[in-house]
C-alpha cells in the first residue's frame, strides 16, 4: 500500500514540475501546499522539489511562507539525524522560502528560530574534529551555505557574530572549514561595507564589528541591527563607475589584517571556486579599509599569475582593476598581459576559456591608462601589433574564436597610420580585409547557415572599426548587393546588417547607402518580371518594404516596381498569389508614411486600385480598398496617426513591422478607433463675431452664378484654428474671435462644428454653439476716405440717389406704365387724388399691397407685404419695367 501511495504522489510531483499552471488549474496552491507538507512527515518521502523551485507559486504572500518555514521546522526536529539527504534539503528550502517570500525580518518568528537553528548546527563541534561523523558534518555544511546565502540576500544579517564565526573557522579541521572560511568572507565583506557608510564610522566601529558576539538567542535584542529589516544585495565594489565606500580607520588595523593574512593563508586549502569567492571577498575589504595596504596580498600573486584556472585568473584582475599599480608593477603587468596572449591560443584551453581571455585584453585593467574607455573596449598600451600577430583569425577558426580575434586584431591596426587617415591601407587592415572576402567566398559557393551568420557578423565588426576607409565601405556595399543578387534568400542577413549598422558605431550614412543600392538591385528586375522566382519576389518586396522606411531615399522606382508586379500577366498559383499580395500590401503601408508621399500619391493609388479590382485574392484586394481609402480621404498628419496606431506599426518602424508575420494584419480596436470620428460631449471652443465696433472686413462678393438665398450666408470653407488647448486647463471653453465677410446684405445664423485631433490621435466632432448675425450687425459706415467734408459726403448720397431706385417718369409715362403692367390689379380710379393702388395675389397664400403716388421730382412706389421674402424679387421686377434711359426717381 505504501508503494503505491508513494508512486501515486512521485507522479504528482513530477506532473506539477512539468507545467505548474496546467496542474494548479484542477486543484488550488494552498490544497497541494497543505498536502505536500503533510507528505514530508514520513521520512521515506522526499518531495521537496516544488517548493524549492516555485517557492512563489506555493507560498503567494509573507504570512503563508512564515507558516510553511515553521511546518518545515517541525519535520526537522523531528526527523533522525540519520536521514541526512533529507535534513539538508529541508535546511535548502527553508532558505529558498525564507528568502523568496521575504521572511527576513525582525518581525518574523520563523526567521529568528531557523537562523538559531542554523548557528547551533553550524556549532556542533567535538574535541577531535577528525571523530565528526560524515552526517554530521554535511548537515553542519549545509548549514554554512545556507547561512551565506541569507547574508548574501540579506547583508549585515549576521554582523554581530564574526567572532562567533571566526572561532568555529579556527576550531575547524583545515579541510573541513572551506564552508565557514566562505561565510566568514561575506559576513565580513558586507559588514564592512555597511559600517563605511554610515557617517563618522571609525576603528572603533571596525573592532566592534570584529567583536561581534551576540547571544543565539535574539529576543532579548529585539532592537538589534542583525535583524533590522534588508534591502536588496549590497553592489560591488568593484565596478567601472569605480570604488564604492572607504572607511578611514588610520593605520591601527591590526586586528583586521591578523584575520585577513589567516584566511589567505589557508585559502590554497580551498578548491579553487571557493579560493576565488574568498579572494574577491577579501578584495573589496581590503578596497574599502584604507588603513589595510593592497600589499597584504603579494604573497598571493606568484600563485595566482601562474594559474591555469579560469575564476583565479579573474580574481587577478579584479585585484589589478582595484589596485593597479599599488600591487602590480610594470613587469607584473607585461607578464600578465603576455599570458593572456599565451592563454587565448593554448591547445589545452577549451573554447569558453579562450573567449574569456580574448575579452579580458580589451578589457585589460592598466597601470596607469591613457585614456578612459569608460568600461568599453580598449586595448592595453603594452599589446603591440607584434605581440598581437598570433592571435589574427584564420579560416580554419572556430566561429566565435574567430570573431573575437577579428574584434582584437581590428583594435590593434586602428593604430596605424594608413587606416586612421583613410589613405592606403596597411598590412594589417589588408589582411582582415582579405580575411573578409574569404569569408564572403565561402557563403557565395554555398556555405551554410553558420558561414553566412559568421560571415555577416564579421562585415558588421569590420564596419564598426573600418567603416570611415571609404573604398572598403563602399566596396563592400558592391559586394553585398552582388551577393543579395545572386542570392535573394540572404535578404534576412543583409537587411539585419543595415539596421545593427544604423543603429550602432558604424559611420553614419553607410546603412542608408546600403538600403539605396539594395533598391536598385531589386527594382532592376522588373524589366523581366518572367524570369523571376516567386521566392526571389517575395524577397524583393520585403527588401523595398525595409527601403520604405527610409525618409531619404526617393521611392519613384518602387512605385514604378510595384505596378509591374500588380499588372504582371502570368498569375501564380492561389497559395503564392496571397503571399505576394501580402507583401505587395507591406510595401505600400509602408510608402503611406513616407515624407515623399505628396509625389508618390497618384502612381500609388493607381497601384491600391489596380490591386483592388484585379487581385485574385479576396482579403488582398479588400485591404488593397482599405489602403486606397486611407491614401485618398485622409490628411498626412490623420494617415501617420491611423498606420502608427492601427496599420501595423508605421510609427514604430522596423520594430513593429517585426512582429507581423502578414501584412493584413489592419484589422485591430486601434484602427477602428482611429478611422471613427468620436463625438464630443462638450464643444471645445465657442465662436465670437466681432461686433460693430470691431468692424468686419472687406466684403467677399458672391459669384454671379451664386445665388444665395435670403437668410442666409453661402457655405464658408474650413477654419483652421492651430491652436493646443490643455485639458482641464479652465471651467469654460476658449473663444475664438471669428472676423466675418458678409457675401449678401441679409442676417442669418452661422451654424459651425469642429473637427480636431486628441492627444491620442484620435478624431472627435464637437458641435459648436450658433452664431447669430442680426440685420443691424451688417451695417457700415460708408467707405470713403476720411478727409472728405459734409459736402463730398452729401454729393456721394446724392449720386447714390439717383443711381439707385430712380427714373424719369412723367404724367403720361406713369400711366402708361400702370396701363402696361398694373391695369388687372388696379383697385381704385386713375383720377383718384390719392394715388393710384394696385393688389396683387400670389399663390399660395402671399400679397403684395403697391400705392403709387406722383410727386414734384418723383415718383413713390409704397408697398406692403405679408411675406418678406418676396421684396427682393418685386424691387427686380419694378426696376426692370421701370424706363432706365428717362428715369427721374422712385422712392421704394
Amino acid at each position: 500500500v505504501f508503494l503505491t501511495m508513494a508512486v501515486s504522489w512521485v507522479e504528482r510531483v513530477a506532473s506539477f514540475l512539468r507545467s505548474p499552471s496546467r496542474f494548479l488549474a484542477s486543484t488550488t496552491a494552498e490544497v497541494f501546499l497543505v498536502e505536500l507538507l503533510r507528505e514530508q512527515r514520513d521520512e521515506r518521502l522526499t518531495m521537496l522539489s516544488p517548493l524549492c523551485e516555485h517557492p512563489t507559486l506555493l507560498c503567494p504572500s509573507a504570512c503563508t511562507g512564515e507558516e510553511t518555514c515553521l511546518e518545515l521546522m517541525s519535520v526537522f526536529s523531528h526527523c533522525p539525524p540519520k536521514y541526512t539527504e533529507f535534513r539538508c534539503q529541508l535546511l535548502l528550502t527553508l532558505t529558498t522560502v525564507l528568502v523568496s517570500t521575504g521572511c527576513v525580518s525582525a518581525h518574523s518568528h520563523a526567521s529568528r528560530d531557523f537562523l538559531e537553528l542554523l548557528l547551533k548546527l553550524a556549532q556542533d563541534t567535538y574535541y577531535d574534529p577528525a571523530d565528526v561523523p560524515s552526517a554530521l558534518r554535511s548537515t553542519r555544511a549545509a548549514a554554512c551555505e545556507c547561512l551565506r546565502e541569507l547574508e548574501a540576500c540579506c547583508p549585515s544579517l549576521l554582523s554581530q557574530h564574526l567572532e562567533l564565526l571566526n572561532g568555529l573557522r579556527q576550531q575547524e579541521n583545515p579541510r573541513h572549514h572551506q564552508a565557514l572560511s566562505g561565510l566568514y568572507a561575506v559576513v565580513l565583506r558586507n559588514g564592512v561595507h555597511l559600517l563605511a557608510r554610515q557617517a563618522g564610522a571609525g576603528p572603533e566601529g571596525l573592532k566592534a564589528l570584529l567583536g561581534g558576539n551576540a547571544a543565539v538567542a535574539w529576543e532579548a535584542e529585539p532592537d538589534s541591527p542583525a535583524l533590522t529589516d534588508r534591502a536588496a544585495p549590497l553592489p560591488s565594489v568593484l565596478g567601472p563607475s569605480g570604488l564604492g565606500p572607504t572607511l578611514q580607520t588610520g593605520p591601527d588595523c591590526k586586528e583586521l589584517r591578523s584575520v585577513l593574512s589567516s584566511l589567505l593563508e589557508e585559502s590554497y586549502l580551498l578548491t579553487p571556486l571557493s579560493q576565488a569567492a574568498l579572494l574577491h571577498a577579501l578584495t573589496e575589504v581590503v578596497a574599502m579599509v584604507s588603513g589595510v595596504s593592497p600589499a597584504i596580498f603579494k604573497a598571493q600573486l606568484l600563485r595566482l599569475l601562474g594559474t591555469s584556472k579560469v575564476c583565479l585568473f579573474h580574481c587577478t584582475l579584479l585585484m589589478k582593476a582595484a589596485f593597479t599599480d599599488s600591487l602590480f608593477s610594470a613587469e607584473d603587468e607585461a607578464f600578465l598581459l603576455k599570458r593572456l596572449v599565451a592563454l587565448c591560443q593554448h591547445p589545452q584551453m577549451s573554447t569558453a576559456a579562450q573567449l574569456f581571455y580574448t575579452d579580458c585584453l580589451v578589457h585589460f585593467p592598466e597601470n596607469r591608462p591613457i585614456g578612459a574607455a569608460d568600461g568599453g573596449e580598449a586595448l592595453p598600451v603594452l599589446l603591440t601589433p607584434r605581440l598581437a600577430a598570433s592571435l589574427v583569425p584564420t579560416v580554419f577558426d572556430e566561429p566565435a574564436t574567430m570573431l573575437a580575434r577579428l574584434n582584437v586584431s581590428a583594435l590593434v591596426h586602428l593604430e596605424e597610420h594608413g587606416a586612421r587617415e583613410g589613405g592606403a591601407a596597411g598590412g594589417g587592415l589588408a589582411y582582415l580585409w582579405e580575411h573578409l572576402l574569404l569569408r564572403l567566398h565561402v557563403v557565395e559557393h554555398g556555405g551554410d547557415r553558420a558561414a553566412v551568420v559568421t560571415f555577416f557578423r564579421a562585415s558588421f565588426l569590420f564596419l564598426c572599426h573600418f567603416g570611415h576607409v571609404e573604398r572598403h565601405a563602399a566596396d563592400l556595399r558592391r559586394r553585398l548587393c552582388a551577393l543579395y543578387l545572386r542570392h535573394c534568400r540572404l535578404a534576412p542577413h543583409v537587411l539585419n546588417l543595415a539596421d545593427r549598422a544604423q543603429d550602432g558605431p558604424v559611420r553614419p550614412g553607410w546603412a542608408v547607402a546600403l538600403l539605396r543600392s539594395l533598391q536598385g538591385v531589386a527594382v532592376s528586375a522588373g524589366g523581366d518580371l518572367a524570369a523571376v522566382s516567386q521566392k526571389d519576389l517575395h524577397w524583393h518586396l520585403r527588401v523595398l518594404a525595409r527601403v520604405a522606411e527610409e525618409g531619404q531615399i526617393g521611392q519613384g522606382s518602387t512605385v514604378d516596381f510595384l505596378f509591374a508586379v500588380a499588372t504582371a500577366a502570368s498569375p501564380p498559383s492561389r497559395n503564392e498569389d496571397w503571399r505576394l499580395g501580402s507583401d505587395l500590401l507591406a510595401v505600400c503601408r509602408h510608402l503611406l508614411a513616407h515624407p515623399g508621399l505628396d509625389a508618390l500619391l497618384c502612381p500609388l493609388a493607381d497601384v491600391l486600385q489596380h490591386v483592388a479590382r484585379h487581385h485574385g485574392d479576396t482579403d488582398v484586394r479588400d485591404h488593397a480598398r482599405l489602403y486606397y481609402s486611407l491614401l485618398t480621404a485622409l490628411s498626412r498628419e490623420k494617415l501617420a496617426g491611423v498606420l502608427a496606431n492601427g496599420g501595423g506599426g508605421a510609427n514604430g518602424g522596423r520594430q513593429d513591422n517585426k512582429r507581423v508575420l502578414s501584412a493584413m494584419v489592419v484589422e485591430s480596436q486601434d484602427l477602428t478607433s482611429a478611422l471613427t470620428i468620436h463625438k464630443a460631449r462638450t464643444p471645445v471652443f465657442h465662436l465670437v463675431a466681432k461686433d460693430r465696433a470691431g468692424g468686419w472686413a472687406e466684403p467677399t462678393p458672391a459669384p454671379e452664378d451664386d445665388e444665395p438665398s435670403a437668410g442666409r450666408f453661402a457655405a464658408l470653407a474650413d477654419v483652421c484654428v492651430p491652436r493646443l488647448f490643455r485639458e482641464g486647463a479652465s471651467a469654460a471653453p476658449p473663444a475664438v474671435t471669428l472676423t466675418l465677410r458678409p457675401r449678401a446684405p441679409y442676417p442669418g445664423t452661422l451654424r459651425c462644428s469642429a473637427v480636431f485631433t486628441a492627444q491620442d490621435e484620435l478624431t472627435w466632432h464637437a458641435a459648436l454653439p450658433d452664431v447669430h448675425v442680426a440685420f443691424r450687425q451688417l451695417f457700415k459706415p460708408l467707405p470713403v476716405p476720411a478727409s472728405w467734408g459734409p459736402a463730398l459726403r452729401l454729393r456721394a448720397f446724392e449720386r447714390l440717389w439717383d443711381d439707385l431706385f430712380c427714373g424719369r417718369l412723367g404724367e403720361a409715362e406713369l400711366e402708361a406704365l400702370l396701363e402696361e403692367h398694373f391695369a388687372p390689379f388696379r383697385v381704385a380710379d386713375p383720377g383718384d387724388a390719392t394715388g393710384h393702388r394696385v393688389l396683387l395675389f400670389i399663390p399660395p397664400g402671399s400679397h403684395v399691397l403697391l400705392r403709387i403716388r406722383p410727386q414734384e421730382d418723383a415718383v413713390q412706389f409704397h408697398m406692403a407685404t405679408d411675406n418678406w421674402r418676396l421684396l427682393p424679387h418685386v424691387n427686380d421686377f419694378l426696376l426692370s419695367v421701370t424706363d432706365w434711359e428717362a428715369r427721374n426717381g422712385v422712392d421704394s
